[in-house]
């Protein structure tokens, strides 16, 4: 008697537990309703990533100029055209592995060597500069690796809340046409980010093409110098959010 005393409390918590699995669940928002929001925009870049390859070289009837020569009068220009050392780096030696380049330079002293910079521009006018005081001699290549802009965290979390605000707004009209109300949201998916370089000419494709005036980013016209600039970077941000219907 004692162990069916004990057993039956158990016996009907189990019954109840199963019970309550096999009911259905209660939806708390049986309407929703799933909408999309974007938004983008073009910058200007300000910050302009550049390479210059530099290599050693001899004119005919001449001794050829040493590498140490043609570092040294690089960087001078570099200062000469208001860069400071902070921007500047060395990006590679290029065309042969290093340990082979000093084995071989040892042996072939004549051996022409090259050495890569990578300069960061804040404008058009300060690489153009730098542009005309380059030995052409020395240089072999001078190219541009690199845009970005330096606010850019700035402009894409702007971004994603005006994302987030147009998927509100177009829920608000759509759930209008049917005579319902939007309620709260249920969940919103991180917006998915995508940037490229494109010309302004381009087609805007968002809900919400962004203007430096309509946010208040200020000036996002890199160093707003007259005439041609730079690629735009195009910003573009996606979100999905599903609301509750009331």
């Amino acid at each position: 008697m004692k162990k069916l005393a004990l057993l039956l409390p158990m016996l009907i918590f189990i019954n109840f537990f199963s019970f309550s699995q096999q009911q259905p669940q209660c939806n708390p928002f049986p309407k929703t309703i799933t909408v999309t929001g974007s938004s983008e925009m073009e910058i200007i870049p300000d910050e302009i990533y550049v390479q210059v390859d530099l290599r050693e070289y001899k004119k005919r009837g001449g001794d050829k100029v040493d590498l140490e020569i043609i570092k040294t009068n690089f960087l001078n220009s570099c200062r000469e055209a208001g860069l400071p050392d902070s921007v500047i780096s060395i990006a590679s030696y290029e065309g042969i592995n290093s340990i082979n380049w000093w084995r071989i330079k040892k042996n072939e002293p004549d051996l022409f060597a090259t050495i890569s910079y990578q300069v960061k521009f804040n404008s058009s006018a300060k690489m153009e500069d730098l542009i005309k005081r380059l030995n052409d001699d020395a240089t072999s290549n001078f190219r541009i690796v690199r845009t970005w802009h330096s606010k850019m965290t700035d402009y894409r979390k702007q971004l994603k809340i005006t994302a987030v605000k147009a998927a509100k707004e177009k829920g608000n009209y759509l759930t209008e046409a049917i005579g319902e109300k939007l309620g709260q949201a249920i969940k919103i998916d991180e917006p998915a980010e995508d940037y490229q370089y494109q010309t302004s000419t381009q087609y805007k494709t968002s809900n919400y093409a962004a203007r430096k005036d309509a946010i208040g980013y200020g000036d996002v016209q890199g160093d707003g110098s007259e005439g041609i600039n730079f690629k735009k970077i195009r910003l573009r941000f996606t979100v999905t959010i599903v609301f509750a219907l009331q």
